[in-house]
């Protein structure tokens, strides 16, 4: 009772991986370098699509969209993880610290897989009506599909971190399982009932999460049954190459976020929470540019000629 009646400023910490510090020295250097991996693979790939102009068209707009999105979605965890885990003491976030964090990650992780769902119909269309492709993917369509992606991400994000931080927070130890501030950990140390909340957050990921996953495969279903009509062996050879950098994001990145927001609340482990937001905030930022530079020939041709112009 004396913690629900507390006036002061309200500070959350995140539980540390280890107490050991060589353990803690080691995943400061193996996240350190997931992040600047990360980092400079988007940057490359968003600046690669600027100033080739054989890369200017919907298909890499969309990536390109994704590399940013990527970028600004690692940087808002990764720092504040890095400076607790090298800390040794156990870093405090505020109130508002902990609700601008959140809001970020669920903003840039929404619009992130709304803009994938995006992609998966513009391959559709370019696959299954190549000849009405330039008609039906305008530029000022991807302009509205992109800033829609982004809108619909800022109203999901803004409403559920506005409800959760309406609830009282009283519980003495007010440490977060994870090492950002994610809502099924954050919501644990609310001190009233929290199913409305609970409920909310399935629906926003079942809006971000499902929908748009459906949406994917039933673009593939049409997609791999046009791209098995081509007569030729090449075009089929093209045609899977360019989807299967996609569809390899995607699962990797539908899967983790519904192993933690689709299962039931009452199931959540902090342990395996942990292991999966690894993933998803650290290891699937430096997968994506990595995926698409290995399977794309235009890509890895155009980062060729950018080099040899570079170099000599």
């Amino acid at each position: 009772m004396e913690d629900t009646n507390q006036t002061g400023p309200i500070h959350f910490h995140f539980r540390p991986f280890s107490k050991l510090p060589e353990v803690q020295v080691l995943i400061f250097v193996i996240l350190l370098v997931l992040y600047v991996v990360s980092i400079s693979g988007n940057v490359s790939i968003f600046l690669l699509i600027w100033v080739s102009r054989g890369l200017h068209t919907p298909m890499y707009f969309f990536l390109a969209n994704l590399a940013a999105l990527e970028v600004f979605y690692s940087s808002t965890i990764a720092p504040l993880t890095l400076a607790s885990v090298l800390a040794s003491e156990s870093t405090l976030i505020s109130l508002p610290g902990c609700g601008a964090q959140m809001f970020f990650f669920i903003f840039l992780g929404s619009a992130d897989c709304i803009l994938l769902a995006v992609m998966a119909y513009d391959r559709f269309v370019a696959i299954c009506h190549p000849l009405r492709y330039s008609v039906l993917m305008s530029w000022g369509l991807c302009v509205r599909l992109a800033l829609g992606s982004l809108l619909l991400g800022f109203i999901l994000a803004m409403q559920l971190t506005v409800l959760i931080f309406q609830l009282p927070f009283c519980s003495s130890s007010k440490e977060i399982s994870l090492f950002y501030c994610d809502v099924l950990p954050v919501l644990r140390l609310a001190c009233a009932d929290t199913r409305v909340h609970e409920a909310t957050l399935f629906v926003v990921s079942v809006i971000v999460l499902t929908i748009p996953f459906l949406l994917i495969s039933l673009s593939y279903v049409f997609i791999v049954s046009a791209i098995l009509k081509i007569r030729s062996a090449e075009g089929r050879h093209k045609a899977f190459s360019t989807c299967s950098s996609h569809l390899t994001v995607v699962l990797l990145q539908y899967g983790c976020g519904s192993l933690i927001y689709l299962c039931p609340s009452s199931s959540y482990s902090p342990q395996r929470g942990r292991v999966v937001s690894v993933v998803y905030t650290f290891i699937t930022p430096v997968l994506n540019p990595l995926i698409y530079s290995m399977r794309n020939r235009e890509l890895k041709d155009a980062l060729r000629r950018a080099a040899t112009r570079f170099l000599f």
